[in-house]
This record gives structure tokens, sequence and C-alpha cells, in this order.
């Protein structure tokens, strides 16, 4: 194979229509675009869509992946180990493994970001696990139970309590 002639028979595509959306609250929302089995484990991508003020995920670090996020619109707040900082639109954020983060939109401000993590670990069943979360069809706590196998570890963050109990929601 050349780069004048590449193989595309293992080139992923995913069409916009068959993205699986799985709805949070307050118009919230994943995009599933590809999980670690459809990449040969190489990655992982979603795209999230945050309405205005939105908590997007709660501190948590992953042991076996590095996690990007690209802004395409709007404007996020991140934890980034026991600092919070402002991205916005254009911004790429790289979080290397075991750095606690947790991310959400910043006050009054919506915002639509691509995630990668690298390298892949199944996790589009944690997503629908958030979505059934979001509606009250499971507990929040039921999280705890599959932390492992998501590689989502959960931990606590004064600098996130603080920086988010303003934001309304």
């Amino acid at each position: 194979m050349s780069i004048n002639d590449p193989d595309m028979s293992r080139a992923v595509v995913v069409r916009a229509e068959s993205a699986e959306v799985v709805e949070l609250s307050a118009g919230s929302a994943f995009r599933l675009l590809a999980d670690a089995s459809g990449t040969w484990g190489a990655l992982g991508v979603n795209r999230l869509s945050l309405s205005s003020g939105a908590q997007g995920a709660g501190p948590h670090c992953h042991t076996l992946s590095s996690e990007a996020f690209y802004v395409l619109d709007g404007v996020m707040e991140f934890l980034l180990g026991d600092r919070v900082t402002t991205v916005a639109g254009g911004d790429l954020l790289v979080v290397p493994p075991r750095t606690p983060h947790a991310f959400g939109a910043a006050p009054g401000s919506t915002a639509e970001v691509l995630v990668v993590m690298t390298p892949g670990v199944e996790r589009f069943g944690y997503f629908r696990h958030l979505g059934r979360v979001a509606h009250g069809q499971e507990a929040a706590d039921s999280l705890l139970a599959v932390q492992e196998r998501y590689d989502v570890h959960f931990v606590s963050s004064a600098a996130w309590q603080a920086a988010r109990t303003s934001v309304t929601r």
C-alpha cells in the first residue's frame, strides 16, 4: 500500500445521520461517533452538546486513556488537577492519563465539543448509562459499579465544586 493508494477497506466513516444520540438533561446530548471496537482499539470519539451552563462531567480521571477536547463552539470550564480554566471555540485541550479533570459549559454559554480518547476503551455503554441516569431510570450512584469497566474513576475536587456552585442549572 502506498500513500497514493490507501487501504479504504480499513477506513472508518461515520455518517452524521447514523450516529446514535444519547439525550441528557436540559437539552444536552452525546452524539456517539466511534467506539474502540470500531477503530481497532485506537480511539473513541463523541460529540457533546451542552446547554447553557450545563455540567458535562464531574471530577474523574482515566488510568488508560488520554482525552482530547476540541471546542467547536461556545465556552467551557475545565478542571485540570486542582485548577479551573476556561476554553473557548477553536481551542484544544489534551488531558493525560491519571489527571483529575471535569468539564461543563461556562455560565451563560452553551458548548459543542468533539472528544477523542486514545487508546480507545469501549465507552458507549457508559454514555448510555449516563443517559439513563439523566432521565431517572438509574440512580447516579449506579455509576460507581462501572468505574473499572469504563476506565472512569471518580474523584472529589473542592476547586471544581467552588467553581461550579455559581452555575445555574
